[in-house]
């Protein structure tokens, strides 16, 4: 990195440099290029970049290239999670019990797309609250996982605080959960579904350099959105449903009453994108050209 430096500076070059042992770099006391650099997140593959676009194999398998382009991706999921616990984990020397950290890899993963709960999790591995607090920030810190923070602005309900956690690539989550055959209609669709499309507009807002917050907003009384964008700007609820009913806008209505300015999003399977009172209810491949059209934020 030195080296990198002096060549910057003395003969005015510029350098693309890939990786995620960042972990590694800081302890070492290495060079990081302060000032110099700018750091950049590469997401999985995104729906402007496949032409060959299928949803419920991109739902199934993830978007990691490998992933996305056969068929069963579980072999190659299988080989990448050893690499990661492998190159990552074990050389980073940071976990003791390398057997503990994969059983939290997969209990992780059924909290993906939940809020977190670290004394159920530290139970539920064998370890302490505190171990499990290390172990998520080791995937944060390794881009494996991030968190949404929950949307903090209350008004009349009682609003959950804790954050929910997402792998980043739904084929992950699928893979340490064992579903190997979504269908449509399940709750572990639905689930998925809902991961992918966070994915999408996580990827989105970066590579645009988009700075609206996302964050989810969830009361005691069980009122829920799944994504919220800025300052209640955008709330968007994900559904798996084919059919839209007036059960899934629940959360949407009740956002609404809080933040009359608010626009209402309900992304599904359901073929007809249309208006519904406040609500956009928008299908899922609409949804996608519009996200990254940049026509919703």
């Amino acid at each position: 990195m030195d080296v990198v430096h002096s060549l910057m500076v003395d003969r005015g070059l510029f350098f693309i440099l890939s990786g995620s042992s960042a972990r590694k770099l800081k302890r070492s006391g290495a060079n990081t290029l302060g000032g110099r650099a700018i750091p950049e997140t590469l997401y999985p593959l995104v729906w402007p970049e496949v032409t060959d676009f299928q949803i419920d194999r991109a739902i199934q398998n993830g978007m990691i290239p490998r992933h996305y382009m056969v068929e069963d991706a579980t072999k190659r999921l299988s080989g990448y999670v050893k690499v990661y616990l492998d190159e990552e984990i074990r050389e980073e020397g940071e976990v003791r019990e390398l057997d503990a950290f994969e059983r939290f890899m997969e209990v992780a993963a059924i909290s993906d797309g939940e809020m977190l709960n670290y004394s159920n999790i530290a139970s539920d591995c064998g370890v302490s609250a505190k171990t499990v607090k290390s172990y998520f920030q080791i995937l944060y810190d390794t881009l494996i996982g991030y968190e949404i923070p929950a949307f903090r602005k209350e008004i009349k309900r009682k609003i959950v605080q804790a954050p929910r956690f997402y792998y980043f690539d739904v084929g992950l989550a699928n893979y340490l959960m064992g579903r190997n055959s979504l269908k449509r209609g399940t709750d572990d669709y639905g689930h998925a579904f809902e991961h992918f499309i966070m994915q999408e507009i996580i990827a989105y807002k970066g590579y645009n350099n988009k700075r609206d917050t996302i964050s989810y907003w969830h009361t005691y009384d069980q009122k829920e959105v799944d994504a919220v964008i800025g300052d209640a700007k955008v709330a968007i609820e994900i559904k798996s449903s084919e059919h839209v009913e007036t059960k899934h806008k629940k959360g949407l209505k009740a956002f609404k009453e809080e933040h009359p300015a608010c626009r209402l999003i309900l992304v599904s399977l359901d073929p007809i994108t249309r208006k519904s009172g406040d609500e956009e209810l928008i299908y899922v491949l609409d949804f996608l050209k519009m996200l990254w059209n940049g026509d919703i934020f």
